[in-house]
């Protein structure tokens, strides 16, 4: 994991060796009414006076209901029937009215804004990391990386090859990589790719000490432009999108020039990992030669070329593979260029979750509103048991099973962590508190 993800990667550290006791079966209730308290903030915009359930509720039983492995609106129904004698206590409404159908959960996150409840996410998350940090008492100093990247959710079209096709969603993510939090999802407009999307969200962000990390497509002048005037830092894929640029590029980075910098050692940084039966050498070359460059007063900050050379060795095959990039970077520390661009894999391992552990690709809503705001809960319950993983030590799809074969246990758990003071209290009593 790159040196820029160091907050997440100690805050887990932490959390592995953290044990609660939870045997008096009482499920802590402060951090449900932050989370409720946080989403009042989105709108509801059914019709005043015809509403048998608040939006706050259902919103909180889609979070419990993905928590414990729902993957659609029928299993988020199935879950809150089969829940109902132990929520009856959480939510009022269960008494009077019996459970919400899955066409009442469709429609109503149908109907509310994604960006609300995204924000509504983020800041709980945010919020609830920030307080854990310093519980925990973690400080970092470093830039926090930033990944953007698009997503296509391919079982939300329909209809294909007829006049009445469908295309599937486009979604946007920006990905916080050093926190495990995606700060914004923002479908992207059918007549449209990514690249105005992406420019939009960020001209609304702050972005001084981050690194902002993307793919080929979205290395523009403007995007660049953009990132510069927000004050933030850049790591960007060059690819034959820009076929003169990559042309320099490459010759740039010749045999000859790689060698001097290897010889010179200061902006060459290589390293070998195992990873999935593949032995894995990543190398880096740097280069601060960028003042014969034509266009540079076009691209605004940009002080260094990246070449990047990964060979890969099966284990098992002993097939050889070699592939070579190139990068352009606002930055000129080779480490920090480096781990970002390494770092940019979280939002393809977000992507990754979303469709192996959440099965959205084969979720079937043709409500893409509606989609996009189940999926904005999917990413928030994926970050908050990306935090108690290591208490689990098991893939996060596990993980949801054992939420749903016993809630009550392991969201106590979840809780608990949130919980500033029994996270205290764990790190003071470490030796009375027992495995369950």
């Amino acid at each position: 994991m790159a040196t820029t993800a160091k907050s997440i990667i100690k805050i887990r550290e932490v959390v592995g060796k953290i044990k609660f006791d939870a045997r008096n079966g009482k499920l802590p209730q402060k951090v449900l009414k932050r989370f409720i308290h946080c989403v009042d903030c989105v709108v509801d915009e059914r019709v005043e006076g015809m509403i048998t359930y608040p939006l706050k509720y259902l919103l909180l039983l889609t979070f419990l209901g993905v928590l414990s492995g729902a993957e659609n609106f029928v299993d988020i129904a199935n879950f809150s029937e089969s829940y109902k004698p132990k929520l009856n206590g959480i939510i009022p409404e269960f008494k009077e009215h019996g459970v919400p159908s899955h066409d009442t959960f469709r429609t109503v996150l149908g109907l509310i804004c994604p960006d609300q409840l995204q924000k509504a996410a983020s800041n709980f998350l945010l919020d609830e990391i920030k307080q854990l940090q310093k519980t925990l008492g973690i400080e970092t100093k470093e830039k926090e990386l930033l990944n953007i990247d698009g997503k296509e959710q391919r079982g939300t079209g329909r209809k294909h090859n007829t006049d009445q096709e469908v295309g599937n969603l486009q979604t946007l993510h920006i990905y916080n990589a050093s926190i495990g939090i995606c700060l914004h999802s923002k479908p992207i407009n059918e007549k449209t790719n990514e690249i105005p999307t992406a420019q939009e969200l960020l001209k609304e962000m702050q972005l001084k000490d981050c690194i902002v990390t993307f793919d080929a497509m979205n290395t523009q002048k403007e995007t660049i432009r953009i990132i510069s005037e927000q004050k933030g830092d850049y790591v960007g894929a060059l690819k034959k999108n820009h076929p003169l640029f990559y042309k320099e590029i490459e010759l740039l980075f010749s045999d000859n020039a790689l060698e001097s910098i290897r010889k010179k050692g200061k902006n060459y940084r290589t390293y070998t990992e195992k990873s999935h039966n593949c032995i894995e050498k990543r190398t880096y070359y740097l280069s601060t030669n960028i003042k014969w460059f034509n266009d540079l007063p076009l691209w605004k900050k940009l002080k260094s070329f990246i070449c990047y050379d990964l060979e890969t060795e099966d284990i098992i095959t002993g097939k050889k593979t070699n592939e070579r990039r190139y990068y352009i970077s606002s930055l000129t520390d080779i480490e920090l260029v480096s781990d970002s661009i390494r770092g940019h894999w979280s939002v393809e391992q977000l992507h990754w979750h979303l469709d192996v552990a959440f099965s959205e690709d084969d979720n079937r809503t043709m409500d893409k509103n509606a989609f996009n705001n189940l999926s904005i809960i999917n990413k928030m319950v994926l970050s908050l048991l990306k935090l108690v993983q290591p208490m689990y030590k098991v893939g996060i799809k596990t993980i949801r099973k054992r939420f749903g074969w016993n809630l009550i246990e392991h969201l106590t758990d979840l809780l608990s962590l949130l919980d500033e003071e029994m996270v205290a209290e764990a790190l003071q009593n470490p030796i009375s508190k027992t495995q369950k």
